[in-house]
């Protein structure tokens, strides 16, 4: 299987992106959409969250959610969550526009 990382910069925010030959489809990391849609502080406890809320309302979206291993901020690569294009459109779906996000 062949496995191209990438970074894809949104607002001056990085996404960061993985395309799998193989499944020929683009990985997005879930943290790092969240953080740049939502301008969270902590979009690790916000994807937590919105995850458990998913699970409760019966949506099976965080159950499709798979992980790969890509590059982290300390230059190692972490086993990460990460949707693809079609489970992105579904999550961003779910992310409240109105609502602020304060902890």
């Amino acid at each position: 299987m062949t496995q191209e990382n990438a970074i894809k910069v949104f607002e001056d925010k990085k996404i960061r992106t993985l395309w799998d030959d193989e499944q020929e489809k683009w990985y997005f990391s879930v943290v790092d959409t969240i953080e740049v849609l939502t301008d969270s502080d902590r979009p690790r406890k916000y994807w937590s969250d919105l995850k458990s809320k998913l699970k409760k309302e019966g949506s099976e979206l965080s159950e499709k959610i798979g992980q790969l291993k890509m590059l982290s901020a300390d230059g190692k690569f972490y086993k990460t969550d990460v949707a693809d294009t079609e489970q992105l459109f579904r999550l961003i779906q779910s992310i409240p526009y109105v609502e602020q996000y304060q902890f």
